[in-house]
């Protein structure tokens, strides 16, 4: 595991240590999980975009050509 230094306001970071101490845990600890969670939503989105493309392109499905005009959606 690797250490890190971050610069924080004063009062951002006593909010934490409160919000710690509430929660029977640690700055660090909270910091850890919000930068675990970031990570893994990043991977998940990356795997479901490539995911839709693999399906979309399995489909074998065909768009054929366009038969109406713009105005035709909007015709009351």
């Amino acid at each position: 595991m690797k250490n890190i230094t971050l610069a924080i306001e004063e009062d951002v970071l006593a909010k934490v240590r409160r919000i710690a101490a509430e929660k029977n845990t640690t700055v660090n600890a909270i910091v850890r999980d919000h930068l675990t969670q970031l990570a893994t939503r990043e991977d998940q989105s990356k795997a479901a975009i490539e995911e839709l493309f693999r399906l979309s392109d399995e489909s074998g499905a065909e768009i054929g050509p366009i038969t109406w005009k713009r105005e035709d959606l909007y015709e009351r």
